[in-house]
């Protein structure tokens, strides 16, 4: 049972990487191209997200001292 467990999960992981990969006919890009270009966009999206959190943090924390 877990080898054809296993050979399941593999041919799983095989077309998702086969489709994530291919590339459009139309624009000639893959999904893998456009979460690489996305991304600089997203990491920066998440520091401001950071920063404003501890912003917040240090707000509450000078609030309520110990």
């Amino acid at each position: 049972m877990g080898l054809i467990k296993t050979a399941l999960i593999g041919a799983a992981v095989y077309g998702a990487i086969k489709y994530i990969t291919k590339k459009d006919e139309l624009t000639g890009r893959s999904i893998v191209d456009d979460l690489k270009d996305k991304a600089p966009e997203w990491v920066d999206k998440a520091k401001g997200y950071k920063d404003e959190m501890e912003t917040r943090y240090k707000n509450f924390a000078s609030e309520f001292p110990e």
